[in-house]
């Protein structure tokens, strides 16, 4: 996986040789900052892998990578403002550094700027790039809305959570390994494939990210465990408790669930519930189901026997990561 080295390198400097002090400049300092901040960078470096595959150089596909980075870290921007959060990675969010007209009007500035990339390509790559892209950002943004609106219902369903999943996390993925088939002229069969691959492998990632904040370790996860049960969240662990549980057991979770300061003891009461309900197995077998479904994808794949078992290594590396 040393292409993978590669590849963020290769985003990393030309996200660092972009002009960002354009007048006026309190609009564009905050892009430049949420930008810089680094991260994994796994879309970009997703698409740039993907164009490799396909046959296409891999910096023939930097312009769709930094749309994608663009339109990534504008989301994030504003999911800060709606969340409150303080910290983004380590550093203040774009709001709290600046304050929340600037965030609000930084993160419109960056889709624009994601779709501006996409000019670099020929109209035929052009047309089929801005498509992807703007079905999987509509996408995106209903994805958000559910999750907002999950925080005060009580009836979401198993089926409402995927979809949510898969909106505001997984099509982002997909549409990243498509772009990178786009741009190599792929085959049809191939860029949907593809795409499948990245959404179910997002979904997978989203529901390994939900098992980690409850049952991680602190000090590989990268922040506080139970943060979703502190803040009274609808993951998948915790519909399939309601689902599996006793009467008593669903009680005492819906209980726990109307507590609004949290405590440690709320946070170990929860995990408790979540493995006596069997929701904790429930959730391993649902990543590895989609994961595998993930895989399927491979075998219809018209790539080099090599870039199978890459995807293959990555998907699994990334299915048995701690953080």
């Amino acid at each position: 996986m040393n292409n993978f080295i590669d590849y963020k390198n290769t985003v990393a400097e030309y996200i660092n040789q972009i002009n960002f002090s354009t007048e006026p400049k309190e609009l564009y300092e905050p892009i430049a900052y949420i930008a810089n901040l680094g991260g994994k960078r796994l879309r970009p470096i997703l698409t740039l892998f993907s164009a490799d595959i396909f046959g296409a150089a891999p910096k023939d596909a930097i312009h769709a990578a930094i749309a994608i980075e663009m339109f990534h870290n504008f989301s994030l921007i504003h999911d800060d403002i709606m969340d409150d959060a303080p910290l983004r990675r380590g550093k203040e969010t774009v709001h709290e550094k600046w304050d929340l007209n600037t965030g609000i009007l930084s993160g419109d500035a960056m889709l624009i700027l994601a779709y501006q990339y996409f000019e670099n390509y020929p109209p035929p790559i052009f047309k089929d790039l801005a498509k992807l892209f703007s079905k999987t950002a509509l996408q995106v943004c209903e994805g958000q809305q559910l999750d907002i609106n999950f925080e005060t219902r009580n009836n979401v369903s198993i089926s409402e959570y995927i979809t949510m999943i898969e909106y505001k996390t997984a099509v982002l993925v997909g549409a990243a390994l498509e772009m990178g088939a786009i741009v190599a002229n792929s085959s049809d069969s191939n860029k949907r494939a593809i795409y499948n691959f990245g959404r179910d492998l997002g979904i997978a990632f989203q529901l390994q990210d939900d098992y980690l904040d409850a049952f991680g370790d602190t000090a590989t996860f990268g922040k506080q465990i139970g943060g979703d049960i502190l803040e009274n969240k609808k993951t998948y662990l915790y519909l399939k408790a309601l689902e599996n549980g006793t009467d008593e057991q669903k009680e005492q979770l819906l209980k726990w669930f109307t507590d609004k300061e949290g405590s440690q003891e709320k946070i170990a009461a929860v995990k408790d519930l979540f493995e006596k309900t069997q929701a904790t197995t429930d959730t391993q077998q649902l990543i590895e189901t989609y994961t595998q479904k993930a895989l399927l994808q491979l075998e219809t794949l018209e790539i080099l026997e090599h870039f199978k078992k890459e995807l293959k290594g990555f998907a699994l590396a990334l299915m048995s990561r701690k953080v």
